[in-house]
């Protein structure tokens, strides 16, 4: 019987802007399209692209090669600070309301 585990939290969500820090793709930035907890990898927007094979279906009668982002490890990103234009790590703060923000240590800047 395989052990599971528990999905790990993390402070990198989907839509943020990502730089790698580590591999093959260092110092490449792009967009956190999906982060996938359970495996801790992420796909970056533009980073490690892979060549697909697509068959013909309706929606693309064509089909052919396709480029699809791969997988990056966790610990290989960073949030990128574009006020301070560097890499930066993720604190949690509260705002003006007292509610709970992700704030860049950086530059101090709030999060969405």
């Amino acid at each position: 019987m395989a052990i599971q585990k528990e999905p790990i939290k993390t402070k990198i969500k989907k839509g943020d802007e990502v730089i790698v820090i580590a591999g093959k793709f260092r110092k490449q930035k792009g967009e956190v399209l999906r982060v996938d907890r359970e495996s801790q990898k992420i796909f970056v927007k533009g980073v490690n692209l892979r060549k697909r094979f697509a068959r013909p279906t309706q929606e693309a009668p064509k089909g052919g090669i396709i480029e699809i982002e791969g997988p990056i490890h966790l610990s290989n990103v960073m949030m990128f600070d574009s006020k301070a234009k560097k890499p930066s790590r993720v604190k949690f703060g509260q705002d003006k309301n007292g509610a709970k923000v992700r704030i860049l240590a950086a530059s101090g800047k709030e999060l969405e």
